[in-house]
């Protein structure tokens, strides 16, 4: 009895785990046969029943992922059989499914380059603009991060119903709109392209430096970021910005381990750099050079990301906090600004500038920002008087760096963060600064 539990466990096990990394072959290339998302999503989950209820018995198959697609794509012929238009699309299908019943046709891998073009397609439909950031979000860690409905919902701390309905709307307006399952090209697919790297980046950030809830971090969406991220330079090695992101979050994601002290955030300078993940920054520094050498071949400056990764190169290649090269990182700044201007942009480099020229010039830099119309848009943006906190705190200005750090406090919807801003608050001397987005 306990052996035979110990069997089903191991081979639960297993289903879950060739799900998580299968699912997303598997609901392409069904999108590419049944034309239609939710119905695609629909066959591959009774192929996952179907692996439920055979594998305890019959053992892991020998080439998991195959014995899933070949599953999914019978019970497709089944559907269209029922369809009064099974004749057309059955065509569709090949011969080959029709032919190959034997216990064989389980272990045949389908050819690699369609199965690639097909999760190529499937990224494009699931961060197709005509959907909402949120539902592209919940649309992408489901079918390409391989998350249920509740993982999600835990990770951004919202009703799990709430994230089914934004996958059932998703679904629905792709099938209105009439999506189709392609990869754009020309000046749509840099549009398009955009998009697909924002849902990556938003996922990334939201693990990296949560919104809200206890918990600063949360690592597994930082680790869904990052392997959706390899999963596009594979598929798209000659897209400069897709290796700029994948760089960023790898070095990013390098400095996981130093930044929290228990639950308690520390700030990057503040880091015990000792804990940063080695392996992980010279795959960074791996991505960003073939970023830069994409770049180069089609004769156009360095994208948005991989100048954010530049700049946390920049700071992965000091050692010692004191050894940054700030000026370097004000001149990315500078770039950044050119690319992809933005607030958020203008506050990190008055943060570098504070680092370069002193905490005046940057406290300058900022008070012009927060007065300007585009500084309207950091209203309510807690790091804007957190970073006025850092700069009045080196200047010596203690009891207003104690009063923005309690309005940041305030504005912020992370608990974690919130108690370190308020630490800073009650003794606010002494801090070491760089607190910016």
């Amino acid at each position: 009895m306990n052996a035979d539990a110990t069997g089903d466990e191991r081979a639960r096990r297993a289903v879950d785990a060739v799900w998580r990394i299968e699912s997303p072959r598997v609901v392409a290339g069904l999108t590419r046969i049944v034309h239609d998302l939710g119905v695609a999503e629909e066959l591959a989950q009774d192929a996952l029943v179907a692996a439920l209820e055979q594998w305890p018995a019959q053992g892991v198959p020998r080439n998991p992922g195959a014995w899933l697609m070949t599953t999914a794509k019978r019970r497709a012929v089944d559907q269209i059989r029922r369809n009064e238009t099974y004749a057309r699309k059955l065509r569709l299908l090949g011969h080959d499914l029709e032919l190959g019943q034997g216990p064989a046709a389980f272990d045949e891998p389908d050819d690699p380059e369609v199965i690639e073009d097909d999760l190529l397609r499937l990224v494009f439909v699931a961060c197709h603009p005509v959907l909402s950031r949120e539902a592209r979000v919940a649309l992408t860690l489901r079918l390409l991060g391989g998350l249920t409905t509740d993982e999600i919902a835990r990770a951004f701390l919202v009703p799990e119903s709430t994230v089914a309905q934004r996958i059932v709307r998703a679904k629905r307006t792709l099938a209105r709109e009439k999506v189709p399952f392609e990869v754009p090209y020309g000046p749509d697919r840099a549009d398009r392209l955009a998009s697909v790297l924002e849902v990556v980046y938003l996922i990334f950030n939201e693990g990296y430096a949560a919104t809200a809830g206890d918990d600063w971090m949360r690592p597994g969406l930082c680790e869904d970021a990052l392997r959706l991220a390899r999963v596009l330079s594979g598929l798209m090695p000659d897209e400069p910005e897709v290796h700029g992101l994948t760089s960023l979050l790898e070095i990013q994601a390098s400095r996981s381990a130093a930044r929290t002290r228990g639950p308690v955030p520390v700030l990057l300078l503040d880091q015990d750099r000792g804990h940063w993940d080695q392996l992980l920054i010279r795959r960074g520094f791996a991505a960003l050079a073939r970023a830069e050498a994409a770049a180069r071949a089609r004769g156009m400056p360095p994208g948005p990301y991989a100048l954010q990764a530049a700049i946390a190169a920049t700071h992965a290649r000091a050692l010692d906090p004191g050894r940054t090269d700030w000026a370097a990182i004000a001149a990315l700044y500078e770039q950044l600004a050119v690319r992809a201007p933005s607030p958020v942009v203008e506050l990190n480099r008055a943060v570098a500038i504070g680092m370069v020229k002193g905490p005046a010039a940057g406290l300058a830099l900022v008070d012009a920002l927060a007065a300007s119309p585009a500084g309207a848009a950091l209203e309510g943006y807690h790091l804007l008087p957190s970073v006025r906190g850092d700069l009045l705190t080196r200047l010596g200005r203690t009891a207003e760096a104690q009063a923005e750090f309690t309005r940041a406090a305030a504005l912020t919807r992370n608990n974690a963060e919130r108690a370190l801003l308020l630490s800073r608050a009650s003794g606010a001397s002494g801090a070491s600064g760089a607190s910016g987005a």
